[in-house]
């Protein structure tokens, strides 16, 4: 029986942020050390991306009329305040539901023989905000969901978290057949955003940005013309080393992100070894991957774009071709690190190519605490 991906959407705020702009401001925050200032630049200039979405409407550098006192950006200073961790959750609460919804009526819609009415599961994904009645209970009520629809939340398990729901997704549906899951994953990192001299802090307030991406995970076949993912299997592996590289953690102001300049080297070093049991069950990957030939061996890759290292570094050690890593790019460049959504912008990129055929194989990969390796591997499967 095969599981498929469908209908994969994304969304993403309105408000656009301007890489070098926001550096600007950042830059120019005062208790600033010298030091600060030059990674700040260093690390907004090296970050191969030029915009970003955000959910805060202060930062569009245009003042409305009658707005209120601001929270997180003074626009007259230029200043970035401080609100505390209530007022981040707070606005994530009411921001985040619409992307939710969005993003998961985009799935539905884009599944031409779907109706709204049959979707049996929910899963929802996020690490950047907490409320309840969560995500989960709004989309159910919000798209007119069966009132029995089965809801799972993953929550706060970082950028690979999208990974481990299309599994369960996929286990769902192996269960029982009559299955179609509703899988949606929403990040407002930049509610957590804000100066400091802290390099990690820097490195985040220079790749993290809000977007929503979803998709229908079912053992239906898509209709005509649809472009699919089969849902080949899923692997998970820790690397011994790195838990304290990669970390969230809930602070008095915001949601505190860890990121330290040793993530890509443990990613180079520990790569092949996470990628062994995904290609185990299929002989001729595996030999491909301990030839250094996994990228003759695999057309699309949808890597996780952590950052621009990360994405050099699993290029160089898996052999990639540029134009396999380029999807990831594109992301990257245009959208920003949008934590767990990421991925999924990815595989969209990769599946609506021009390059992608019919039975394609597809490797995704998506990295967080731990330090862990999420990954899958897929078959393109275009109607």
């Amino acid at each position: 029986m095969a599981v498929t991906l469908q209908g994969l959407a994304t969304a993403v705020p309105p408000t656009v942020l301007v890489q070098h702009e926001v550096r600007d401001v950042f830059a120019a925050q005062p208790g600033l050390s010298r030091l600060g200032q030059r990674i700040i630049q260093t690390s907004f200039d090296v970050s191969a991306i030029e915009t970003r979405h955000t959910t805060l409407r202060e930062l569009s550098w245009t003042r409305e009329p009658d707005a209120p006192p601001p929270v997180f950006f003074d626009q007259t200073s230029g200043e970035l305040l401080l609100p505390g961790t209530k007022a981040r959750n707070e606005l994530y609460a009411e921001q985040a539901t619409s992307l939710y919804v969005e993003a998961g009526r985009a799935a539905i819609d884009a599944c031409a023989d779907l109706e709204a009415s049959e979707i049996t599961h929910v899963i929802t994904v996020s690490c950047t905000g907490f409320y309840a009645p969560g995500p989960d209970f709004m989309i159910a009520r919000d798209l007119g969901l069966d009132p029995g629809v089965q809801r799972y939340h993953l929550g706060f398990m970082g950028c690979y978290a999208a990974m481990p729901a299309l599994r369960l997704a996929k286990q769902l549906c192996e269960a029982d057949s009559a299955a179609v899951v509703l899988v949606v994953s929403v990040e407002l990192c930049t509610l957590h955003l804000r100066t400091s001299n802290d390099p990690d802090t820097i490195v985040a307030s220079s790749l993290f940005a809000d977007g929503a991406g979803a998709g229908i995970v079912t053992a239906r076949a898509p209709a005509a013309g649809e472009r699919a993912l089969v849902l080949d299997r899923f692997e998970s592996r820790t690397t011994p080393v790195g838990e304290g590289d990669m970390a969230w953690k809930i602070g008095d102001h915001g949601f505190e992100m860890v990121l330290s300049n040793a993530v890509p080297a443990l990613i180079d070093e520990y790569i092949t070894g996470a990628m062994e049991p995904l290609f185990a069950a299929e002989p001729p990957l595996a030999e491909a991957l301990a030839g250094g030939t996994a990228g003759e061996a695999v057309a699309h890759w949808a890597i996780h774009p952590g950052g621009r290292s990360i994405l050099d570094k699993v290029e160089a050690r898996l052999a990639l071709g540029e134009p396999q890593l380029a999807p990831s790019r594109a992301v990257l460049r245009d959208y920003g690190n949008m934590s767990s959504a990421t991925v999924l912008f990815v595989l969209r990129e990769i599946l609506h190519s021009e390059v992608a055929a019919d039975g394609d194989r597809v490797a995704a990969m998506a990295f967080g605490p731990g330090l862990t390796v999420e990954s899958a591997l897929m078959t393109a499967q275009l109607g």
